[in-house]
């Protein structure tokens, strides 16, 4: 009921605001994602922006999604007792059709000037944290008038500055993924097997030629809870007290275009932080899964693992690697559109560990979407379908696993701000232990989901 109530809160909330502001919550923001089916396919803002500033605008807005799950599971695990716990460790949970508990965001973006934007989103409502929390905040500059100088004007008319906390750009799929209550831009239910999302406080500086080439670099404190607090622990590789290292990443690509048809998007990016307190690059999200109790055990606490794998108790259906002391990451995707069709593609590679790791474990995942949109210049309609795939090294594990994943999916923008979605979904659980509850797992079934965006 927790959670419900914090729903309700937080409808009253919106209504509060949309009296209070009744017309800044429709003025435009400069170089902006739209935070309806106008930013599907947008990802990094460019500097093509038409909007001019006239004085502080504040635009209040929110996502708020509902899904319904038939999903099944099952696995060949061995039955197995542990001391703590009521019968076999191994059982899954009994699953029946119904409503998955309901996401919510609140968006609150300031236009402070003439080419400098503030954005924070706010988690109203979400599977992982039922109370509210901050996600993040950003102040992004894509003039630097204040400073008075013609130069560094006409350098940032190709320059963006991004300062604050944020989600850290690496590989185009965060772009595309589903975060807590915001779905939006998501063909699909759920985010990827191996799902990319961190927000961490640094900065990122942004390159844009008009040939459609663009080049970014950023600097983080690579975590998502900062600290002060010295290091105690002992980092297994090198012996010593642990060091809270920078971490850096980058982009470079090719975004353009080409016809009233054809776009090409080609991207390669990197991330790499040496040393952290607990870097969370494939385990920063914090609303949690899309799939509710999959591949779980009823009698296990909330919050507690069985073995040295992931914790899947927020975050049904996907892999997290466990690279919390040390991550080397490099991502490569391709995005082609032509009219309706899209095709969207990934390959990742990841090396890490953690901090009682003296070597480094490796994780790859490919990933495909192919979509079809259609009715008319709208594109209202769609029908896609999603391969993803995750092949790792487990700590203690002396073989790879593999994880794969096929999903099917229909949507419709019955507005720019109501989004309807279906898909079937259907995932294999490769090459674990028969003492893993992980075993011959599979699951699959139909969901839906309603989403809406302003």
């Amino acid at each position: 009921m927790k959670n419900n109530y914090t729903i309700l809160g937080s409808f009253i909330l919106f209504v509060l605001l949309a009296a209070a502001f009744p017309a800044m919550a429709q003025q435009g923001m400069q170089y902006f994602r739209p935070n309806n089916k106008s930013g599907v396919n947008v990802f990094e803002t460019s500097k093509n922006d038409t909007t001019s500033f006239q004085h502080l605008k504040v635009k209040i807005g929110g996502n708020f999604e509902q899904s319904y799950q038939g999903l099944r599971d099952q696995n060949t695990a061995a039955p197995m007792t542990q001391a703590g716990f009521t019968g076999n460790v191994n059982s899954l949970t009994p699953l029946t059709n119904g409503f998955d508990l309901a996401m919510a965001n609140m968006n609150i973006d300031a236009q402070l000037s003439d080419g400098i934007r503030l954005s924070l989103t706010v988690y109203l409502a979400s599977r992982h944290h039922e109370d509210t929390w901050v996600k993040g905040g950003y102040v992004q500059f894509d003039k630097l008038l204040f400073l008075h100088s013609n130069w560094i004007d006409k350098v940032m008319k190709s320059v963006t500055i991004k300062v604050g906390q944020f989600d850290v750009d690496y590989g185009d799929q965060h772009f595309r993924r589903t975060d807590g209550g915001n779905t939006i831009y998501n063909p699909f239910i759920e985010n990827y097997i191996m799902d990319e999302f961190a927000t961490e406080i640094g900065g990122e500086i942004y390159y844009h030629h008009k040939s459609g080439l663009f080049a970014m670099f950023g600097i983080t404190n690579g975590e998502l809870n900062p600290t002060v607090v010295a290091a105690t622990k002992i980092d297994t590789a090198t012996g010593q007290p642990n060091k809270y290292s920078p971490a850096f990443h980058g982009k470079l690509g090719y975004d353009k275009q080409l016809n009233k048809d054809m776009r090409v998007r080609l991207t390669g990016s990197f991330y790499s932080v040496h040393s952290a307190n607990s870097n969370t690059l494939f385990g920063g999200d914090r609303t949690g899964s899309h799939y509710f109790y999959l591949m779980e055990n009823p009698n296990v606490a909330k919050g507690t693992t069985i073995s040295d794998e992931v914790d899947y108790s927020a975050f049904s259906g996907r892999y997290n690697p466990g690279f919390s002391e040390e991550v080397n990451t490099f991502m490569v995707n391709l995005f082609l559109k032509y009219k309706g069709l899209e095709f969207f593609g990934t390959y990742e590679n990841a090396q890490g560990r953690n901090i009682t790791e003296p070597g480094t474990r490796q994780a790859t995942q490919y990933a495909t979407d192919l979509l079809y949109r259609f009715t008319s210049r709208k594109e209202n309609f769609w029908i896609g379908v999603r391969y993803n795939s995750v092949n790792a090294a487990v700590q203690g594990y002396t073989t790879n696993i593999t994880i794969n994943r096929q999903v099917a999916s229909l949507g419709w923008f019955v507005t720019k701000n109501m989004l309807l979605k279906a898909e079937y979904v259907n995932q294999v659980y490769q090459n674990y232990p028969t003492t893993s509850i992980l075993n011959g797992g599979n699951f699959y079934g139909p969901m839906l989901e309603a989403s809406i965006a302003f």
